[in-house]
């Protein structure tokens, strides 16, 4: 029998919302304001890329559930489960940079102080 309340579903798409309008909103933040986001975004304990790496972890657990007892097919236990698995390795590649970016985040803003120079940035391509 289905849940009598929608707000699940509700719940989703204010999510997607507000996830679209951060996103479109972050181009046009100053860029000390950008990183502070960012930075936010990356939180290994609350950030939004934890929440939906959790978020995913548990759709795997409920779809294996499912395949278990032959409702869903065992290939979108295994597609969630890499799915998973992935997000939880990008946050691992970004934990090595969450501090750099948090505290360029938190460096004062002086029109005096050196402007931090550009640095070269390698394009790779594939074969």
């Amino acid at each position: 029998m289905p849940h009598p309340y929608p707000y699940p579903f509700w719940l989703v798409d204010e999510i997607s919302r507000h996830l679209g309008q951060l996103s479109a909103h972050l181009a046009d933040l100053p860029a000390r304001q950008a990183t502070q986001v960012i930075a936010r975004v990356l939180d290994p304990k609350a950030g939004v890329l934890t929440g939906v790496a959790q978020l995913v972890g548990t759709s795997s657990t409920f779809a294996q559930r499912e395949a278990e007892r032959g409702a869903f097919p065992p290939e979108v236990w295994l597609a969630l489960g890499r799915a998973a698995n992935e997000l939880d390795a990008i946050g691992g590649d970004l934990d090595d940079h969450r501090e750099a970016i948090a505290a360029a985040g938190a460096r004062p803003i002086s029109t005096a102080a050196v402007q931090p120079a550009p640095a070269p940035l390698v394009v790779r391509r594939r074969r």
